[in-house]
């Protein structure tokens, strides 16, 4: 806990037998309250090996998307009181080290959202980013701060710390089950008046870390133009979308 706000951590896997247990070993048990993985039907040992480490895990029977697990995720971190929900990968290519510093800067009510950025700092490629995954999140980063009007420094991160009011408010169940979610998320929380912090965070790529395919990046970066014009759109009063209305559905404990 971070004065006397509860802190959990949430782990969506997929086929991460392999460095859920180095992951898991590198969070900060003192700070953190809980840890919950949510395995999306993975087709190797990751519920075992996770279960072997102590973790509570909850199965998705079939495999329901990113999205979706990270529905999952999240509605299991408010059932469970998290006062502060931190989204680690389990595939050791981010660093669980920064884990208090992403949950102070939410404790204290500076930030509502806390990103880890791989960009900050300029090492991405030096940490193994492939060139063409740098030169597009440089682009699309681009076009989505200059039609959500904002300055982050890259949006495609998936290290990822929320508030309780943060989770409870966006009417996240609006959103895709894709990989498109992480960036439909962002875009509620700036249309929503949430105020988001970065920090720098060094990233790892190596054969086990999970990544998509060069054809879903494609859908994915077709899906972030989509979700930045939707935006444009619906603050200029031109249309309403389900991902930013008030009424839409919420997660519900």
């Amino acid at each position: 806990m971070i004065d006397g706000k509860k802190v959990i951590i949430v782990m969506p896997a997929y086929n991460a037998e392999n460095t859920i247990k180095a992951t898991y070993e590198d969070i900060p048990k003192d700070l953190v309250d809980e840890v919950v993985v949510v395995d999306d039907a993975s087709t190797d040992n990751t519920v075992q090996v996770a279960s072997s480490l102590g973790l509570d895990v909850v199965v998705h029977e079939t495999n329901k998307g990113y999205g979706a697990n990270q529905k999952t995720c999240y509605l299991e971190a408010i059932k469970r009181g998290g006062d502060i929900v931190i989204m680690l990968h389990p595939d050791y290519q981010y660093t669980p080290k920064l884990i208090p510093a992403m949950a102070y800067l939410m404790a204290v009510e500076e930030f509502d959202v806390v990103l880890g950025s791989r960009i900050l700092g300029g090492k991405a490629m030096k940490g193994g980013m492939p060139a063409y995954k740098y030169i597009s999140n440089r682009l699309l980063t681009f076009f989505e701060n200059l039609f959500l009007n904002e300055k982050l420094s890259e949006y495609h991160t998936g290290y990822r710390g929320f508030t309780r009011k943060v989770i409870e408010t966006l009417p996240l169940l609006e959103n895709s089950d894709d990989f498109i979610f992480d960036n439909q998320m962002l875009a509620q929380i700036f249309y929503f008046g949430f105020n988001i912090g970065e920090i720098t965070c060094p990233a790892k790529y190596f054969e086990e870390a999970s990544s998509i395919n060069f054809t879903r990046s494609i859908k994915y970066g077709m899906g972030v133009l989509i979700t930045s014009v939707k935006y444009f759109m619906q603050k200029k009063g031109l249309k309403d979308f389900p991902i930013f209305d008030n009424k839409g559905r919420k997660l519900k404990v």
